[in-house]
């Protein structure tokens, strides 16, 4: 009996992991705070670590230091997160960008966990989360900095400060936002259209992202016995250039973007667009040896790949709103969230590549950002105008007024009629009850008496009509003529 008392009270109880019973105490959340904030940094740079141990150990000729690994592994960190190195002198800016999203992604889980350890109901809640991750990362990038001061790879301090704080601050904020669970707030006080309009973009920019990304795969795969070719025979040198490419291979899908939509890229003095092609050297990277040699005719075709994605857009905003007008507001909402992007991944995937022939690799942010939002715009508002619901056209305010007036018009023809109607009726009944004289009781009971009696006499004289006559017959036969005349 007690084992089934203690089941029944388990049972009963309610069990709830957002609902911590015991609230943490004031160590435990220190503890929270402290692997949140050192968390992310000890992850990041032990894979910087790692993907360096790597590439010494398998290059040829060279010798495996422990501690130069390490040391190494700093600027290393400040290159995933986007600071802007000095080799010897020379500016590295063309940093990539797999590291990066990585470093994100690992920051953003992290403020999402230590969120919900600490039972954070809202981002106030969850303040304390934000604060730590992003002062730590901008306090590390700092050290990491001074301490890189005099040595052949150095960051200006200041940037390694606010670069890895701000990249910090926009993944922990995510990570924070979406445990707890803003976006559904933001997304209650946002217009429905406009948030249809945020969906639509963030649609729109995935699919000109994957446009990209299967514009350089097929380049690649045509021009497969260059970059073969580009491979040495050495294991070390060939898995060194195969990983700096997996590391670089989102800044190429950001320069395949760019050229999709038209404006193109550039790497040093190659340029390379839809509608022009100016020739140059490249770097002997695996990555880049699908770069055309030329222009071709058919180029031009491709534009096809972003025009689809605007129609699309508009076919997914065809029934949002009946009126035509706010269907095609929604649409600009999709272009800008789409110009917004390309401005960002186009910023990122591009800078300075030493004082060399290759420097700077560039895609012409402003140009792509304004190309692409005409390429959402244009034809998703052709398409959301013509194959949504349309709303009769309003009148213009001359019809409005006289309308107005005949409605009145009729108003008022409606209620003379009606008092008409009413002046008619009441004449009838006037003549009816000769309005002024009132019938007296005396007058009405005669009525009611007289006709009363001449109904009687009428049932008599028709209930017995052959005895009256057979009495007046005999009476008549037996009275003398004189009487009978009389």
């Amino acid at each position: 009996m007690r084992i089934m008392d203690v089941l029944t009270d388990s049972r009963e109880e309610p069990v709830s992991d957002l609902e911590p019973a015991v609230e943490l105490s004031r160590a435990a959340r220190v503890r929270v705070l402290l692997a949140a904030a050192l968390g992310p940094l000890v992850t990041g740079y032990a894979a910087v670590a790692t993907v360096l141990t790597l590439v010494t150990l398998t290059a040829d000729r060279a010798v495996f230091s422990g501690t130069g690994v390490l040391l190494a592994a700093g600027p290393g960190w400040l290159a995933a997160h986007q600071v802007r190195l000095d080799l010897g002198g020379h500016p590295i800016g063309v940093l990539p960008l797999l590291p990066t999203l990585g470093a994100l992604a690992l920051a953003a889980r992290t403020a999402s966990g230590a969120a919900q350890r600490l039972g954070c109901r809202s981002p106030r809640e969850a303040l304390p989360v934000f604060v730590t991750i992003t002062g730590a990362h901008a306090v590390f990038g700092l050290v990491i900095a001074l301490g890189a001061q005099g040595s052949p790879v150095s960051a200006n301090p200041l940037l390694a400060f606010v670069v890895p704080g701000l990249l910090a601050a926009v993944a922990a904020g995510t990570g924070i936002a979406w445990c707890c669970g803003l976006p559904d707030v933001v997304a209650d006080r946002l217009d429905p259209l406009a948030l249809r309009g945020v969906r639509a973009g963030a649609m729109a920019f995935a699919v000109l992202v994957a446009c990209g990304a299967a514009v350089f795969t097929v380049a690649t795969a045509l021009s497969w016995k260059t970059v073969a070719d580009i491979y040495e025979p050495a294991f070390g040198t060939s898995f060194g250039l195969f990983l700096l490419s997996l590391l670089y291979l989102p800044n190429a899908v950001a320069a395949g973007l760019s050229f999709v939509t038209g404006p193109g890229f550039s790497i040093g003095d190659l340029n390379v667009g839809m509608f022009g092609y100016r020739g140059g050297a490249v770097p002997g990277v695996p990555l880049l040896g699908g770069l055309p040699e030329h222009h071709s005719a058919w180029w031009p075709a491709l534009l096809v790949l972003p025009a689809a994605t605007g129609a699309l857009v508009g076919w997914s905003l065809r029934k949002v709103d009946a009126d035509p007008a706010q269907r095609i507001r929604t649409v600009a909402v999709a272009g800008v969230v789409v110009a917004l992007g390309c401005v960002v991944l186009g910023t990122l995937a591009g800078g300075r590549l030493g004082d060399g022939p290759f420097d700077p690799v560039s895609v012409p942010v402003g140009v792509a950002s304004i190309v692409a939002f005409c390429w959402v715009v244009i034809p998703g508002s052709f398409v959301a105008f013509f194959t949504g619901e349309h709303e009769p056209p309003a009148p213009p305010p001359e019809a409005l007024e006289e309308n107005e007036a005949f409605e009145d018009a009729d108003d008022v023809d409606a209620e003379e009629a009606a008092e008409a109607v009413e002046e008619i009726e009441a004449s009838e009944e006037d003549e009816e009850e000769q309005p002024g004289e009132e019938p007296d009781d005396d007058t009405e009971l005669s009525r009611e008496s007289s006709t009363t009696e001449d109904a009687e006499l009428s049932r008599e004289s028709s209930a017995e009509p052959d005895e009256a006559v057979t009495g007046g017959t005999e009476t008549c036969g037996d009275v003398e003529p004189d009487e009978a005349d009389r």
